[in-house]
């Protein structure tokens, strides 16, 4: 009687680890799946194509250097429209030291506009 009970126990404990065994390997695959759709979504893929692709690399950042390049100069010139357009405000406030400094800039700036 022993050995059936003994053979019993060993079998319920086998089925138990298999249940385990198959909701670990339940769990290991949702979370591959998770991260397969984290890399598609990040489009992985097409960085990695693109690396082993020179001629689309080169062309990629080169337009993208060109882009940059464009907004900085855009952003560089309203940003000194604006700072120009605030030391003229400056001015007409007449503070002593700084109103001369900057009616001096204002002066500068205007005849480089002017000669161009």
């Amino acid at each position: 009687m022993e050995q059936n009970d003994g053979k019993g126990i060993e079998n319920n404990r086998q089925e138990h680890e298999h249940e385990y065994i198959g909701e670990k390997l339940g769990y290991i695959q949702l979370k591959i799946d998770e991260i397969s759709y984290n890399m598609e979504k990040l489009g992985v893929s097409e960085y990695l194509e693109m690396l082993h692709n020179p001629r689309r690399l080169f062309f990629t950042n080169f337009w993208a250097g060109i882009y940059r390049g464009f907004g900085m100069a855009i952003g560089f010139t309203i940003l000194a429209g604006i700072v120009i357009y605030i030391l003229r405000g400056l001015i007409t406030l007449n503070i002593p030291v700084i109103g001369d400094f900057i009616a001096e800039i204002v002066k500068i700036v205007q005849n480089q506009l002017q000669l161009k």
